[in-house]
């Protein structure tokens, strides 16, 4: 790990970008202990080998965010009603990674009190990787889950318009391992980023994923990419176009995570969601969250729930593989290898990324940092 972290310029210690991004949400104007809480999930997704929601979401989704006025850099976490097991949080257009995270606590507080706890949020904004708030139960040796709605991406089974967020449905289960299984999809068939990455490399989108306005779908990654910022093309759920692929059951859940997301905190959703006034100019997001969180030592003990989805996840790995395939996984496994890749060596940084880095150190004037890529 070391000699890759020499060679590689692109490597920036964890230390170091830990330190950078907090000093850069202050720098913004989050205070410092919400500022170490943004930093912890921004990163833990670069951790993880999720990417799409690491280091190079800094700029564009949180501080542009801010410095657009459509996202406080102070987050008001106002308790709107209460009960022991329940609560409904109003974020006021806040930092969603700590109100993500100050709920998941909140959920987890009244599951270990009473069983089972949850808190609806209403009026947040982008909280990060869902799979962070189910790590916080997993760890206090609880069941945790949790969604998001997010802004119109995926057109309902038969249907060609953007209407549901990418919605993800979220849960986390205490195993007997070195990791937790963690399930933390979104409830399309793929993402936007996806066909970015594809439109980098010259290739087609496959078949199913995308449905045009005349209901056929596309495959030209670049022409995607234009239709889907102007509204004429849709993400699939989850299972593709249509039936035959059971696409009906990923527009399933995504509503599931639609109607969690609003109605019991009377938030917004759907359309409402796309962060854009009548006129198009650019307003909060007004987002919905849900945490559920399950106490396993209100049933048969944390111990023994442990030993039996440690056994189930090692049942399902040891089974048999395909032929030429030398591994199956189960959910999480993946991102525990990245982090015992990365965890010595550090955070590689894209081009792109490395530019917004540097742009952001000299706007703050944050001059004690200095990038290896540099």
């Amino acid at each position: 790990m070391t000699d890759t972290k020499k060679h590689n310029t692109n490597i920036v210690d964890w230390d170091i970008l830990t330190h950078f991004v907090q000093e850069a949400f202050m720098g913004y104007g989050v205070p410092e202990e919400d500022a170490k809480i943004c930093t912890d999930v921004l990163l833990e997704s670069d951790k993880r080998g999720i990417e799409s929601h690491g280091v190079n979401r800094l700029k564009p989704i949180y501080l542009d965010r801010i410095k657009d006025k459509v996202q406080s850099p102070v987050t008001e976490f106002e308790i709107i009603r209460e009960t022991a097991t329940t609560a409904v949080v109003d974020g006021h257009d806040g930092m969603g990674q700590v109100v993500g995270y100050k709920s998941m606590q909140m959920a987890i507080d009244k599951a270990k009190k009473y069983g089972m706890g949850m808190v609806a949020v209403r009026n947040s904004t982008h909280y990060g990787i869902a799979g962070y708030y189910t790590t916080m139960a997993t760890e206090a040796g609880c069941i945790g889950m949790t969604g998001t709605n997010a802004r119109p991406s995926i057109a309902p089974t038969f249907g060609v318009e953007n209407m549901l967020g990418t919605n993800p449905l979220t849960i986390g289960l205490p195993t007997d391992e070195p990791f937790p299984f963690v399930l933390d999809c979104a409830t399309s068939i793929t993402q936007r980023g996806k066909i970015e990455y594809f439109a980098r490399l010259g290739k087609d989108t496959p078949e199913g994923m995308v449905i045009g306005r005349d209901g056929k779908a596309q495959t030209d990654s670049q022409q995607i990419l234009k239709d889907l910022t102007a509204g004429k093309a849709a993400l699939a759920p989850l299972g593709g176009i249509g039936e035959e692929l059971a696409g009906y059951k990923g527009y399933g859940y995504a509503t599931v995570v639609e109607i969690l997301s609003a109605a019991l905190q009377q938030g917004n959703f759907l359309r409402a969601l796309t962060g854009l006034d009548n006129e198009g100019h650019k307003q909060p997001h007004h987002l919905g969250h849900f945490f559920i969180v399950i106490d396993t030592e209100a049933f048969m003990g944390l111990e023994a729930f442990r030993k039996t989805a440690g056994d189930i996840v090692r049942e399902l790995r040891s089974s048999q593989k395909a032929p030429g395939q030398e591994r199956i996984y189960t959910a999480g496994e993946k991102e525990y290898d990245v982090w015992l890749e990365r965890k010595d060596s550090g955070v590689p940084i894209n081009k792109a990324v490395q530019k917004e880095l540097i742009d952001i150190r000299n706007e703050l004037n944050l001059e004690s940092y200095h990038f290896p890529f540099e």
